[in-house]
């Protein structure tokens, strides 16, 4: 059986839904899917898990991100970018220094509250916010705390600029964009956004929908390789316990880890209370 992650680059005018799709006819497989959504008109990395490797998505969920985004000021839309409905407009405006540019960026960093677009995949009652913003049915997204760790102004031109931002997990950059150009006294909405990391997945590492339609299986990552924890080397006469799901007793402390035997990966383990139990194996 086909295990393993790619490293996939997304095309602009693909949903995440639909490089599932053409991966998994590409593998021929039903047993994939993806590590974190990437707005339709978003370009840049989107790992994909195939066979064994789908039960370790969700430890890619905590994966902090780097994107590179082009902030547009002067409008302002509905939907945080291009793509939407203009609420809010001026034009002749003077252009921030880059000085001030670089200073406002400052007050985004650290642990923020941001308010997510309602064009968003967010679930409101069982349902998609953007399904009900498209209907134009009222509703409030509870503010969220994220973490900014980096947000450098890479170029300015005359109405937008180039910024990268390492953030962390359910950070939306459409809001990051609006909320900067608030800061400025400017409207502003996203003119562009590219995820160039996504915890160990790069971008310069990354492979596109062309790459992968020869020869697919040799672009796929070892599962042990991406994932955040440290390695523990159990040894062989518990190999069997871990697997049934039977307790080894460590003197370890608490924490998840990578279990191997030999070099072999056997899955993900939780040692609690000096115990070792398995969480996901891997085969």
């Amino acid at each position: 059986m086909i295990n393993g992650f790619i490293n996939f680059n997304k095309a602009a005018n693909m949903t995440s839904h639909d490089a599932v799709n053409f991966l998994r006819k590409i593998f021929q497989t039903k047993k994939i899917g993806h590590g974190g959504t990437l707005d339709p008109a978003a370009t840049g990395i989107l790992p994909i898990a195939v066979g064994h490797a789908t039960k370790f998505l969700e430890y890619l969920a905590d994966f902090d991100k780097t994107y590179r985004a082009e902030i547009f000021f002067g409008i302002s839309t509905d939907t945080g970018d291009l793509d939407g409905k203009i609420i809010s407009k001026i034009e002749n405006f003077s252009m921030p220094s880059t000085e001030i540019l670089k200073e406002k960026t400052k007050n985004f960093l650290g642990e923020i509250e941001q308010t997510p677009p309602k064009f968003s995949a967010i679930k409101i009652n069982g349902q998609k916010a953007y399904d009900l913003a498209r209907k134009n049915i009222d509703f409030e997204i509870p503010k969220r705390r994220i973490k900014i760790f980096r947000f450098e102004i890479l170029n300015v031109e005359k109405n937008f600029v180039t910024a990268e931002i390492d953030c962390s997990k359910g950070t939306y950059i459409r809001t990051l964009a609006a909320d900067f150009g608030k800061s400025l006294n400017l409207p502003a909405t996203l003119k562009s956004l590219q995820r160039i990391r996504v915890g160990n997945f790069e971008l310069k590492n990354s492979v596109t929908l062309e790459d992968l339609k020869n020869s697919p299986e040799k672009f796929l990552l070892p599962v042990e390789n991406y994932l955040p924890f440290e390695k523990f080397f159990l040894r062989a006469h518990r190999v069997k316990a871990f697997l049934n799901g039977l307790p080894t007793n460590l003197d370890e402390s608490d924490k998840i880890v990578r279990v191997f035997a030999d070099e072999k990966f056997l899955g993900v383990g939780k040692i609690c209370a000096g115990e070792l139990r398995s969480e996901k194996i891997f085969s």
